[in-house]
């Protein structure tokens, strides 16, 4: 089992963006950032905010979503963090709001922020932490969903999928991939 050296919350930077669908893997890192007792700041090097917790990194790239590779090449550089350590939080469109799924390597069904972090690291061979956002139903559209916050009902299905995705923390944090999968693929609460 390799644990995760670097969990990274995918979105896009400034107060316009904050309540966006696409910015869910900010709010995972946190939720987290705030259960750790650790605390984000800007680092120019890396490109995004970041904070350390013993071995752990938590990063958001400010770069925006279709630059994402550059803070996660950076910092798993720096650090010399193999793919394998890494694990990417983001906006699934193929997931219904609420709906959880873990998963290693893989395409990145169209997700820039993905495509971006598989150039940089030389690699889809890292972890995925999929929150589902649903999809608009119209590909024409999907570019405006993202961008806006999800309804409320939405919003309370996310919310309890960044819940559970907490609970789940303590086997995600020990690389015990298969039980957390286990845990987190269920029904939603």
């Amino acid at each position: 089992m390799t644990a995760p050296r670097l969990i990274v919350g995918l979105g896009n930077p400034g107060a316009e963006y904050e309540d966006n669908r696409h910015n869910v893997g900010f709010w995972f890192v946190d939720r987290l950032a705030r259960e750790l007792k650790v605390t984000l700041a800007p680092q120019g090097k890396f490109f995004g905010r970041a904070g350390r917790y013993g071995e752990l990194w938590l990063l958001q790239p400010t770069t925006y979503m279709n630059r994402s590779g550059l803070a996660v090449g950076a910092l798993a550089r720096f650090y010399k963090i193999a793919p394998e350590e890494v694990l990417v939080v983001h906006d699934e469109l193929d997931l219904p709001p609420g709906a959880i799924r873990l998963k290693t390597g893989g395409g990145n069904g169209g997700h820039n922020g993905l495509k971006d972090i598989q150039a940089h690291l030389s690699t889809p061979d890292f972890w995925r932490l999929r929150l589902g956002i649903g999809h608009p139903g119209d590909r024409n559209v999907v570019a405006d969903y993202v961008l806006k916050a999800p309804r409320r009902e939405e919003q309370e299905l996310i919310d309890r999928a960044l819940d559970r995705c907490l609970l789940a923390w303590p086997k995600l944090a020990a690389g015990d991939y298969a039980s957390a999968q286990q845990q987190l693929h269920g029904k939603t609460l």
